[in-house]
């Protein structure tokens, strides 16, 4: 199998995984950055450890030069902030989405479902990619509001049943 056809049969492989979407931010020497992200895993526990990719993008770029970022991991009623983060020149932190700020600088989603607050300690090179291992400093939970999932190219939302799940 060629590399071209092997690429495109991977990005179709992962148009068919579904996947929890976030949004990473930090603050830059221009002002808060932000992407939307559906690369978030867990790694460790103890210490706590979370990883995640970004390509190449300008905003990714001035991610990964920040000595701390917030990953926000969002519910349902964020698909729109999630679309608008994932586009380039899309509506981004403006008081209708409900941004604070963190005493140590950073944006805050207020009603995401969990900020992971983190710092780097691994960057990973991988073609046009990074791969990021961060430590995760501090936790805030938000109200549980339903799953907001990317898959096959669209952010579907999904309420939680009575039962929670």
């Amino acid at each position: 199998m060629d590399h071209a056809s092997t690429t495109e049969l991977m990005k179709d492989a992962f148009r068919r995984y579904p996947t929890g979407v976030a949004v990473i931010t930090a603050t830059g020497s221009e002002g808060p950055v932000g992407l939307t992200a559906s690369s978030v895993a867990s790694v460790s526990v103890a210490p706590p450890a979370v990883s995640f990719s970004v390509m190449g993008t300008p905003s990714a770029r001035k991610l990964l030069r920040a000595p701390a970022f917030v990953i926000h991991l969002l519910g349902g009623r964020h698909a729109e902030l999630a679309r608008n983060f994932s586009l380039a020149g899309g509506p981004r932190f403006t008081a209708e989405q409900g941004w604070a700020t963190l005493p140590s600088g950073e944006p805050l989603l207020t009603g995401a479902l969990a900020a992971l607050r983190g710092a780097p300690m691994h960057l990973v090179p991988v073609g046009a990619a990074t791969l990021v291992v961060a430590s995760v400093t501090d936790v805030l939970l938000g109200p549980d509001d339903g799953r907001l999932i990317y898959h096959a190219r669209q952010f579907v939302t999904a309420p939680l049943s009575p039962e929670g799940t």
